[in-house]
């Protein structure tokens, strides 16, 4: 299973990269955050198998971050043009 939830985070969180370094849209980009905080909370629990604090500590911020991501792409109206 932790072999699994390694492949998946690192699966998961290179198509996020690829989606959200690519900014072709809002929509594409705030769903590439959905995919970075599902590839968090993979790292979170593979992490813990091991007790790999750091690791836990990092993708924890990371969640944070990734779920301010998906605020400010899919959730907050976008501001008018001044």
């Amino acid at each position: 299973m932790k072999e699994f939830l390694g492949y998946a985070a690192m699966l998961t969180g290179t198509v996020a990269a690829v989606m959200v370094s690519a900014n072709v849209g809002r929509r594409l980009t705030g769903y590439g955050f959905v995919i970075f905080t599902i590839s968090s909370i993979t790292w979170i629990t593979y992490a813990f198998q091991d007790g790999e604090t750091p690791l836990i500590l990092q993708n924890a911020v990371l969640t944070l971050i990734n779920v301010a991501g998906i605020y400010r792409w899919l959730i907050a109206k976008k501001k008018p043009s001044q």
